[in-house]
């Protein structure tokens, strides 16, 4: 659905500007891959929040306890 709502949106800049259009779809390419190092730092991060948060429920799973396995009564 989301395609089809850019390729709509492309086709109606297309129509009223095209050399914008046209731009647009030479600039893509490059956008994307300058945005890759970001997304690579954004997996990074979040890796390290993963680790830590491993680290630090490391001593309750040592001692036994399963995070949502409570049973109500």
């Amino acid at each position: 659905m989301k395609a089809l709502l850019v390729i709509t949106a492309w086709c109606l800049l297309l129509m009223l500007c095209w050399p914008l259009a046209v731009l647009a779809v030479v600039l893509w390419p490059l956008a994307w891959l300058l945005s890759l190092p970001l997304r690579l730092a954004a997996m990074m991060v979040d890796a390290v929040f993963a680790l830590l948060q491993t680290l630090l429920f490391l001593p309750a799973r040592l001692f036994g306890y399963r995070g949502g396995s409570r049973r109500v009564s």
